[in-house]
């Protein structure tokens, strides 16, 4: 299925191809306060409908995963990375993508606090 999200303004959109059949919430020091629901996807499966630089990029940490967000209105609409076999993957913020029924989402819970 074909999802399309932004953050609130839309200065940051993108389309996501995949089945989404459930969320991850991790506790990490930037998920937490972000209070980000995570969809893994191949980043491939991502398209982006508006310009690559009207997304500003945050790192922290280990500085492996590209947090990316909306520098006007600061929402974070999606993570970019690589999975532990060297392939790149992004983190949908499925709070970000439209039509979808969040309570309907069964969620995961990710220890990153522990890493």
């Amino acid at each position: 299925m074909r999802y399309k999200g932004s953050c609130h303004c839309g200065r940051v959109a993108f389309e996501v191809e995949g089945t989404l059949d459930g969320a991850t919430a991790c506790n990490c020091s930037m998920c937490q306060r972000k209070g980000v629901l995570m969809w893994f996807v191949p980043r491939a499966q991502l398209h982006l409908r508006t310009p690559d630089a009207n997304a500003s990029t945050y790192l922290f940490n280990r500085h492996v995963i590209r947090h990316r967000f909306c520098p006007t209105c600061g929402i974070h609409p999606y993570g970019e990375g690589v999975d532990p076999n060297g392939n790149a993957v992004a983190a949908i913020n499925v709070r970000c993508l439209d039509g979808v029924d969040l309570d309907a989402l069964p969620v995961t819970r990710y220890d990153g606090r522990s890493l």
